[in-house]
């Protein structure tokens, strides 16, 4: 029951993160103005937006226009309930401030690496409106909470592991004028160091470029995509940061222990 009510909960984030998406993308205000469809632009009431259920009751459309409503808006509100009912069940044991204060943090960073993902995935380009803001409130909570720690080594290789990822990821960027990953890349790579940390920053890497590599590999097969089309490599790196911020010491674990054999 605990862990629904975490799921409950991220739904509703998952509603808003819906929000932040479409109104990004329109240069809208996001905490500003009434939700309203975006077919017919009727506004919608509080019946309209119950997280899941409103979609599943409707059909998938709009209960004024009949027109379809995009299945992103549900995937969203319940892959972010998933996902903060998993954050909550690995990571709060015994609620103790210092857990709690961590837990608020994942759930934050998750809700952004689900933007990051979905806009890159739809629109081809990460927002520096969310990942700067993301870099910095990244980049606060680690002196933070290392700082709690009084561990300044921790402090120090995190950073320098971070801008070293990104700076080689920017050299790529340069080198190939854009061609073999996008601006908004290194940012996220910056992003993602300052939230994972050494060593997991570097799994996180490897997963995001193995798992895009094949993909893009099936889709040239399939023949959805060619040697020159753009692949959305920012939604690879958010979802394998999510997926290291979830299990990346039981990851790290397991490497270590195979290879002490």
């Amino acid at each position: 029951m605990f862990w629904f009510l975490f799921f409950i909960f991220g739904t509703i984030w998952g509603s808003f993160l819906n929000v932040v998406i479409f109104r990004l993308n329109k240069r809208k205000s996001i905490f500003f103005g009434r939700s309203f469809c975006p077919k017919c632009k009727h506004k919608l009431f509080w019946y309209d937006l119950i997280p899941l259920l409103s979609f599943i009751i409707l059909g998938g459309k709009c209960r004024y226009c009949k027109k379809k409503i995009s299945w992103q808006y549900f995937f969203v509100e319940f892959a972010t309930g998933t996902l903060f009912a998993l954050v909550a069940f690995l990571n709060l044991k015994d609620f103790s401030l210092v857990e709690v204060l961590n837990l608020v943090k994942l759930l934050y960073f998750t809700c952004v690496f689900i933007v990051i993902f979905v806009y890159d995935l739809r629109y081809y380009i990460i927002p520096d409106k969310i990942i700067i803001w993301g870099i910095a409130v990244a980049f606060s909570l680690n002196i933070a909470f290392h700082a709690i720690e009084q561990n300044c080594y921790s402090i120090a290789l995190d950073l320098i592991s971070s801008v070293l990822c990104a700076l080689f990821f920017f050299l790529l960027f340069y080198l190939s004028k854009g061609k073999w990953i996008g601006g908004g890349d290194f940012k996220l790579v910056l992003f993602m160091g300052l939230v994972l940390g050494w060593p997991y920053i570097l799994i996180a890497l490897l997963v995001a470029i193995n798992t895009g590599a094949l993909v893009g590999i099936l889709l040239i097969l399939l023949g959805k995509k060619t040697m020159k089309s753009e692949i959305p490599f920012g939604t690879f790196l958010s979802a394998a940061a999510v997926f290291v911020m979830l299990f990346g010491e039981r990851i790290l674990g397991w490497y270590l222990g195979v290879f002490s054999l």
